[in-house]
C-alpha cells in the first residue's frame, strides 16, 4: 500500500511537471531508483514459508498418522481460503498464513496412503531440483539464456534413449504425456505428409490410426486437435489382460486401407492407464514395418522397467519404435511433471515439423553453435526446465537405485494380490500385468448372491461409497472406476518408495473396515 500511494504521488508530481512545474522530475527519478521489491523481507517471507512447506507438506504430510486430506465441500473451502483478490496487499502474517492453509487443505499426494494416480510419494533429490528451477525461472529455448539446461536436456534424454535401445536420436520434454503423443502422432504424418505443414489437412486423403480401446484417452483427444477425427481412431481388440492382439491389428489396416482410407499411425501401449497392460510391441512392430506405419510406444506409465533387468522384457521390441512417450514423474517419482518425448529419428524431424524460425530468437550469425538452440522444436515458445529433476535424482541413486524402485513396486504390487486372495471379499478383476492391482471389493451382505438378478448394480455401488467415506475421513486415496461391462472396481497403483509392506496390510485392512456394513 505504501508502494502504491507513493506511485500515485509521484504520478501527480509527473502530471505537474508536464505544467510547468520544474522539481517534479527530480521527485520521481529519486523514487524511481529504488527496487519495488525489498529484497530483505521477500527473503524473510521465503524463509517463513520454507518452514511452513516443511512441516506441513514434507513432515505432516508423508506421516502415516497424519491424514492424506483435510475434505471440505466447495462452499466451505472457498471461504476457508478467502479466494478473491483485492486492491490492496496483505501483511507478512496474514499471508503465511495463506500459505499454511492452503498446505493444509491440499491433497497429500507424497503420503504413503495415496494411492489415487499414477503419480505420489516424494523423492528429496527431485524435489531440491525442483525448487531450483523455480528459482532460477529460465526459459528452455536458447543456449543463451539457458546453457546448463540445454546440455543437461540433451544429455538426460540420451541416457533414457540408451535404456529404449538406441544409440542415437533426438527427442524432447514435453508438458505431460498426453502432449508426448500428441507430437508423435503430428511427426508421423508430417513424415508421410510434409506438405501439412503448409497446406493443412486440405492437402491430405483421409488418415487413419490404429490402438487399443485401453489406450490413453489422449490418443483420441490428439486426432481430434490435430484434424484427423475421431471417426479415424480405429479400436483393435485386446486380449483378457488388456493388451492389443496383432492379428485383429493387421486386419483392421487392411480393412482401413480397403475404405480408401490412408494409414499412418500404429499407437501401442506399455502399462495401460487402468489395467497396467503391455501391448506385445515385437509382433506390432512386424505389422509396423508389413505395412510401413509409424510406430509409437505409450510408455508414460510402464517406460520405467526399461531401468529393470527382471521386468523390461515387458517393452521386449520398443527399440523397433519410431516414438516412445516416458513420464519419469510417475513411477520413478520424479515429481510434475516430468515427461520425455524419445524419438528414433536423426534427421531433425522434430525441428522440420515444428519450427517457424522466429528471428527474434533464432538468430542464425550467433557467436556459438545455434544448433544448441532448441526451442523451434517444440510447439511451445516458454517451456519449463523439467531435466533437473530427473537428472539430480539419477546422480543421487545411480540407474540401479531407480532399477531397485521398479523392482520393489512389483513386490509390493504381488503381496497385495496374495493376501487379497487370502481374504474374503476381495475378487481380483485379472490377472497381475503391474503394479497397477485391479480389485472388487463385495461387502458380507452380497457374497454368495453373484447369481442375483441386482448383483451386478448393487455391486457397482461398493466403490463410489467407500471412496467417499476414505476421503471424509482423510484416512487415504484409491481410485475407482468401470470398464466396458465391468462394473465399478479399485485400481490401486502401488510405486512409492515410501511404501512398506504395513502400508498394504493397511489398506486391505481399511477397505475392509469403510465397507464391511455396505
Amino acid at each position: 500500500s505504501n508502494l502504491r500511494s507513493s506511485f500515485l504521488q509521484n504520478y501527480e508530481g509527473f502530471l505537474s511537471a508536464q505544467s510547468g512545474n520544474p522539481s517534479a522530475p527530480a521527485l520521481i527519478l529519486r523514487d524511481l531508483n529504488e527496487p519495488l521489491i525489498d529484497h530483505a523481507e521477500g527473503q524473510f517471507f521465503l524463509n517463513e514459508a520454507f518452514k511452513i512447506i516443511m512441516e506441513e507438506v514434507l513432515s505432516n504430510g508423508t506421516d502415516i498418522k497424519q491424514k492424506v486430506c483435510e475434505w471440505k465441500e466447495p462452499e466451505e473451502l472457498a471461504l476457508l481460503l478467502d479466494l478473491g483478490v483485492r486492491e490492496t496487499g496483505e501483511p507478512r502474517d496474514k499471508l503465511l498464513q495463506r500459505v499454511r492453509d492452503v498446505a493444509k487443505y491440499s491433497i497429500k499426494t507424497s503420503h504413503p496412503h495415496f494411492f489415487n494416480q499414477q503419480y505420489g510419494g516424494v523423492d528429496y533429490h527431485s524435489l531440491a531440483g525442483r525448487f531450483l528451477t523455480e528459482a532460477l525461472n529460465t526459459n528452455l529455448f536458447t543456449y543463451e539464456v539457458a546453457p546448463v539446461f540445454v546440455l543437461m536436456e540433451n544429455e538426460v534424454l540420451r541416457g533414457l534413449r540408451q535404456l529404449v535401445g538406441w544409440t542415437e536420436g533426438d527427442g524432447i520434454f514435453c508438458p505431460g504425456g498426453s502432449t508426448s503423443n500428441m507430437y508423435a502422432m503430428n511427426l508421423a504424418r508430417y513424415q508421410r505428409f510434409p506438405q501439412v505443414k503448409s497446406q493443412g489437412v486440405w492437402a491430405l486423403p483421409r488418415l487413419s490410426i490404429f490402438t487399443s480401446p485401453e489406450s490413453h484417452y489422449s490418443v483420441k483427444k490428439s486426432a481430434a486437435f490435430l484434424g484427423i477425427g475421431l471417426d479415424n481412431v480405429i479400436f483393435v481388440k485386446v486380449d483378457d489382460r488388456g493388451r492389443m492382439i496383432p492379428e485383429d491389428l493387421d486386419e483392421k489396416i487392411e480393412l482401413s486401407k480397403s475404405q480408401d482410407a490412408v494409414p499412418f499411425l500404429v499407437s501401442c501401449t506399455s502399462g495401460t492407464t487402468v489395467q497396467g497392460g503391455f501391448d506385445p510391441l515385437e509382433h506390432i512392430a512386424d505389422i509396423c514395418d508389413k505395412h510401413k506405419l509409424w510406430m509409437h510406444v505409450d510408455a508414460c506409465w510402464g517406460g520405467s522397467v526399461l531401468f529393470s533387468k527382471k521386468h523390461r522384457h515387458l517393452m521386449k521390441g520398443v527399440d523397433r519404435a519410431n516414438s516412445v512417450a516416458w513420464n519419469p514423474h510417475k513411477m520413478l517419482v520424479a515429481g510434475l511433471q516430468c515427461s520425455a518425448l524419445l524419438l528414433k529419428d536423426t534427421t531433425n524431424l522434430l525441428k522440420q515439423c515444428h519450427s517457424a524460425n522466429a528471428t527474434y530468437l533464432f538468430q542464425q550469425d550467433k557467436f556459438y553453435d545455434v544448433n544448441l538452440d532448441i526451442g523451434d522444436k517444440s510447439v511451445q515458445c516458454s517451456r519449463k526446465v523439467d531435466c533437473l529433476k530427473l537428472w539430480l535424482m539419477w546422480k543421487a541413486v545411480g540407474s540401479t537405485g531407480l532399477e531397485e524402485r521398479v523392482d520393489k513396486a512389483f513386490i509390493h504390487a504381488r503381496y497385495l494380490v496374495e493376501q487379497m486372495k487370502k481374504r474374503e471379499g476381495f475378487q481380483l478383476l485379472t490377472y497381475l500385468n503391474f503394479v497397477n492391482v485391479c480389485f472388487w471389493f463385495v461387502p458380507p451382505s452380497l457374497r454368495g448372491k453373484e447369481g442375483t438378478e441386482d448383483y451386478q448394480e448393487k455391486l457397482a455401488k461398493v466403490a463410489p461409497v467407500i471412496k467417499e467415506r476414505m476421503m471424509k475421513q482423510g484416512t487415504m486415496m484409491v481410485g475407482y472406476q468401470p470398464l466396458g461391462n465391468k462394473v465399478n472396481f479399485f485400481r490401486v497403483t502401488v510405486f512409492s518408495p515410501l511404501l512398506s509392506q504395513k502400508d498394504m496390510d493397511f489398506f486391505l485392512d481399511e477397505i475392509e473396515r469403510l465397507g464391511k456394513d455396505l
